[in-house]
């Protein structure tokens, strides 16, 4: 779990929010999948509806991370609560158990997402890229929640 609990939460606009999100959820469901895009459905902490979100799986030596750019955003609060939800790609559905990291085991991992996904999230990290310092990683870790994956990957 996160050692310094934040609040940091960047609000998507109308914009991203009813376009674009829109459109990657259509083509993480098409089994389009640049980079690692896929489609997270998780349970809602009080609607206990599914939710949707776009999100990029990060594999980084043999192991898989979810990371949210955005903050305290809501599928993170959903998925601390629930633990679980979907990966989804096109046709294959995976169900994932989720591990919250401590700030000090982020630095590599916020390093390779913006390494991979830099010309979208770049404006997410206040100036921070990927060739910032452990220190720098550190000093922003609180603000970005990242989660190990566990699942066996849907054939």
């Amino acid at each position: 779990m996160s050692t310094a609990p934040t609040t940091r939460y960047l609000r998507p606009s109308w914009f991203t929010k009813h376009v674009v999100n829109r459109i990657v959820r259509r083509m993480a469901r098409l089994g389009l999948s640049p980079l690692g895009l896929r489609q997270l459905t998780v349970r809602g902490r009080t609607s206990g509806e599914w939710q949707t979100v776009p999100v990029n799986l990060l594999e980084l030596d043999g192991r898989r991370y979810l990371v949210a750019p955005r903050g305290q955003t809501q599928w993170v609060r959903n998925i601390r609560v629930a633990g679980a939800g979907e990966l989804r790609v096109g046709r294959r559905v995976e169900p994932i158990e989720v591990e919250e990291l401590a700030d000090a085991d982020k630095p590599t991992i916020l390093r390779e997402y913006l390494r991979r996904w830099k010309a979208e999230v770049k404006v997410f990290f206040e100036g921070i890229d990927e060739d910032a310092t452990d220190e720098q990683l550190l000093a922003v870790a609180p603000g970005f929640p990242v989660f190990a994956v566990a699942g066996a990957e849907a054939a």
